[in-house]
């Protein structure tokens, strides 16, 4: 591109002005594009946190469940069955549903995720859980997730001075006895682990009646084998899955069954297009103004291949041009939106090599489109 002159940059820095225009356009494209891949898996990771902190090799779920935030139930005898087979090593219940907090500085109530768990199990791989598991031996005793949203109050620092904060869930006084660290997602603003006996007080249901069911294997045990098995053996009112297979349900959920995944590959789209537009107006006006220079350049003899080419050459500078600002600048966003939502988001460089690619495929895109006006240039309409 440089062994001779360099025509499309000298082509592309001509008109300041124009190029300013130009970069701050494709920025922003790639800014809409970063938000919104940003914020999608942002969803999808604080989402599927809770399934891979679990710590367990395979899981037991109701075939109709969707999603934790509207769990179906199943018999907790499949989870005895399930310790009957060959590599099982313990199982474990877990109850989940959703409660009212109440902040105890202001006394709003807000709904929250509880988890209830047998205490005598590590059921997380949250090392602040398995320290804190004799608390929940006794009864309305909870362990908060101090990455909760603040408007269930200042939970963290209170329990940091006194070492303890009283409050209620579900009309019930609970005690909070620890702190561990999950985060906030799209559909839960926080997270409470509690013991499964104070989890059937503050939600009175059948205990015989769970909500997932954690499988952990012998060692050297293989976990595709005794999940086939179990899948092979158990009744059809229980679906055997790994831990990464759970998570995949979450996912799909939010990615297909609501409108939440549409949304955002919308949004990305959406940008794409805009940076098309933006790039081929600068591109066209620069090639209708120069047209009578593009014609006397065929009139001495270069072909339509290499005017072509510098024209390609123009997108994919502008490209790389408006690609740093708007990176930039969405980083920046980033740690914003992460500061004000309390959303997993963050840059990643398999994001960062996306958008970059479609940034060069918009821009060569709108180069494709340029280039029928660059054809057009006859040296007979200048001579």
């Amino acid at each position: 591109m440089f062994r001779k002159t360099p025509l499309a940059w000298l082509q592309v820095t001509r008109e300041k002005t124009r190029l300013v225009v130009a970069i701050a356009g494709i920025a922003f494209a790639d800014l809409l594009m970063f938000i919104q891949m940003g914020f999608e898996s942002a969803l999808y990771d604080a989402a599927v946190k809770p399934h891979r902190n679990l710590q367990a090799d395979l899981v037991l779920i109701n075939p109709q469940l969707q999603t934790l935030f509207s769990v179906k139930s199943f018999s907790r005898e499949r989870l005895y069955q399930a310790l009957s087979y060959d590599g099982v090593n313990s199982v474990s219940p877990v109850y989940i549903s959703t409660g009212q907090w109440r902040n105890p500085e202001n006394s709003s109530d807000r709904a929250i995720l509880v988890w209830g768990v047998d205490p005598a199990k590590p059921v997380f791989k949250f090392p602040e859980v398995n320290q804190n598991l004799d608390h929940l031996k006794l009864l309305n005793q909870v362990l908060f997730d101090q990455a909760s949203r603040p408007e269930y109050g200042g939970i963290a620092e209170i329990f940091k001075k006194t070492g303890s904060v009283e409050t209620e869930l579900n009309g019930k006084a609970v005690s909070v006895k620890g702190l561990f660290t999950n985060g906030a997602s799209f559909a839960a603003d926080g997270n409470i682990i509690t013991s499964d006996s104070t989890f059937l007080q503050l939600f009175p249901r059948q205990a015989s009646e769970v909500d997932i069911g954690l499988i952990s294997l012998k060692p050297g045990a293989d976990i595709e084998r005794v999940r086939s098995q179990l899948a092979a053996g158990l009744p059809n009112d229980v679906k055997v899955l790994t831990l990464e297979g759970f998570a995949e349900i979450e996912k799909n959920y939010w990615a297909n069954g609501t409108g939440i995944g549409f949304i955002f590959g919308l949004g990305v789209g959406v940008g794409f297009i805009v940076g098309i537009v933006i790039v081929y107006q600068i591109l066209y006006s620069d090639v209708s103004e120069h047209l009578p220079e593009y014609a006397t350049l065929k009139a001495m003899g270069y072909s339509d291949r290499y005017l072509l080419g510098v024209l390609t050459q123009e997108a994919l500078l502008l490209a790389i041009l408006g690609y740093i600002p708007g990176f930039i600048l969405s980083f920046g966003l980033y740690q914003v939106a992460y500061a004000a939502t309390l959303l997993p988001i963050a840059m990643t460089l398999e994001r960062a090599g996306s958008v970059l690619v479609l940034t060069i495929i918009m821009c060569s895109v709108s180069g494709a489109i340029a280039m029928r006006k660059l054809r057009s240039a006859d040296p007979a309409d200048v001579f």
